[in-house]
């Protein structure tokens, strides 16, 4: 490509081509930004004409012509490489559809960055109501499996190994748990970061005089923007703590695809992705049934991951305008953004439609002999010899039962005195007998979802 082509970089990415978040990427898109950086100086207009900086039928005029199909895009990108950045040419085809007067005020006392940023809070603040939303079908699809399911046993794992009882809802009241809080986070990060700007070449806004404040805040409130008082053209902060807000987000989408991959494996087969045919089909081994959409959620998260702590270093922007910085967001924010939305999407449909095989959870708990109740059964034993006489008579028959194929339950028989056996009276080693709090932590972990939920759809309408 050189400077005389309008034509823009397309590459192919086959993970967002199969698996993608339409509705994120078209936030994203091309028309989007371009028509984000018109609408501001639409609104710009209309906000100096509310403050008396420009006439109303400049403003009127102005607005009327920021629209997409006033600009040629193959043009702006070639003058946009000469520039360095779209504004400058984007302004021009502005006003060369207006008049004389009109056209002498496009961009009045703005500078190219106030048009930008105010533009990706646009996008931001839309992409997070994008992710709000997909959040809530997470959730809603967690909520229910966590209440179907607070009642089916499975083993709790630990090291990847068997630990102790546990349900299945429980497990999935965990990540309705971390859901909440990031449903919360977002919502918060969301209201900081859309923030509007406008403040000038230096960040002093001495362009506009002294109604500079006035605009500013009717230009927040024409586009429904957080108005500040303080500038950031290079104070980043705001914004990369949503992308790595919603990252964190991304992470726990990652953790349930690697929870159902595990849980899914042929010796375990607890879960499963939903069927269809040809669904995670191997083209060569007619029996495999991959876990394809788990699969690609990780893929998206780690992405959104490792693009979002990039703009830790977009952060180290100096003096009143970054030198290269900045350029870090135009490619980190887009990628962060897009790659968590696409991974919040499939991890809900994946969470509503999931396959839970209880059988195979029931067999599981018992394929080492029961020895998961370990603990439950040292619990019991206190009593009588102690916690640490306990603890050894269970370590004992923990290890002569998986050396000897046997079961806990014998050889607890073999090595208890006849006393001893007195004392302590019938063992329990039901799985579904020691689960704990795991009914009411499956109560609580939907109550709060719930909550934040009603408090969301009141606040933002999502």
């Amino acid at each position: 490509m050189n400077e005389t082509s309008g034509s823009r970089v397309g590459w192919f990415n086959l993970l967002d081509t199969l698996h993608a978040d339409t509705v994120t990427a078209g936030i994203w898109s091309e028309d989007a930004a371009v028509q984000a950086w018109l609408d501001v100086e639409a609104a710009l207009a209309q906000s100096q004409a509310d403050a008396g900086v420009i006439a109303r039928s400049d403003a009127d005029q102005i607005a009327g012509v920021c629209t997409l199909d006033n600009i040629d895009l193959d043009s702006l990108w070639i003058q946009a490489r000469i520039v360095g950045y779209p504004i400058h040419p984007l302004v021009r085809m502005i006003a060369a559809n207006l008049p004389a007067g009109p056209a002498g005020r496009v961009h009045y006392g703005a500078t190219t960055q106030d048009i930008m940023d105010t533009g990706l809070s646009l996008q931001l603040d839309r992409t997070a109501r994008r992710l709000l939303g997909l959040l809530t079908d997470l959730g809603d699809a967690l909520a229910r499996q966590t209440e179907e399911h607070a009642g089916t046993v499975m083993a709790a794992r630990t090291h990847g190994q068997q630990a102790v009882p546990t349900t299945f809802g429980a497990k999935l009241a965990v990540f309705l748990a971390e859901v909440t809080r990031h449903t919360r986070d977002i919502d918060q990060a969301r209201r900081e970061a859309v923030a509007v700007s406008l403040f000038g070449a230096g960040g002093t806004n001495a362009a506009l005089g002294e109604q500079a404040a006035q605009v500013r805040h009717a230009l927040a409130g024409r586009l429904g923007l957080t108005p500040v008082d303080v500038p950031w053209h290079v104070s980043r902060d705001r914004l990369a703590r949503f992308c790595l807000t919603c990252s964190a987000a991304a992470a726990t989408c990652v953790r349930f695809a690697r929870e159902i991959v595990d849980l899914s494996r042929s010796e375990i087969a607890e879960v499963r992705e939903r069927d269809g045919h040809h669904r995670g089909a191997s083209s060569t081994m007619p029996q495999k049934a991959n876990p394809i959409i788990c699969e690609a959620i990780i893929g998206f998260g780690i992405t959104a991951g490792s693009t979002a702590t990039s703009m830790l270093r977009a952060m180290e922007a100096g003096h009143e305008r970054s030198a290269g910085e900045w350029q870090v967001e135009w490619h980190a924010v887009p990628l962060t953004l897009a790659s968590c939305a696409s991974a919040v999407r499939l991890t809900a449909d994946t969470a509503a439609t999931i396959q839970v095989f209880p059988e195979a959870m029931a067999g599981n708990l018992a394929r080492d002999g029961g020895l998961l109740m370990s603990e439950a059964v040292m619990m019991q034993l206190t009593d009588v010899l102690g916690r640490a006489g306990a603890f050894d008579l269970a370590y004992q028959a923990a290890k002569q039962a998986r050396a000897g194929g046997t079961d806990l339950a014998t050889e607890f028989q073999a090595l208890l005195t006849p006393e001893q056996r007195a004392g302590v009276g019938p063992l329990d080693i039901a799985p579904e007998s020691y689960l704990g709090e795991a009914a009411a932590i499956c109560v609580a972990a939907v109550t709060d979802w719930q909550q934040t939920r009603k408090e969301l759809i009141t606040r933002e309408g999502v």
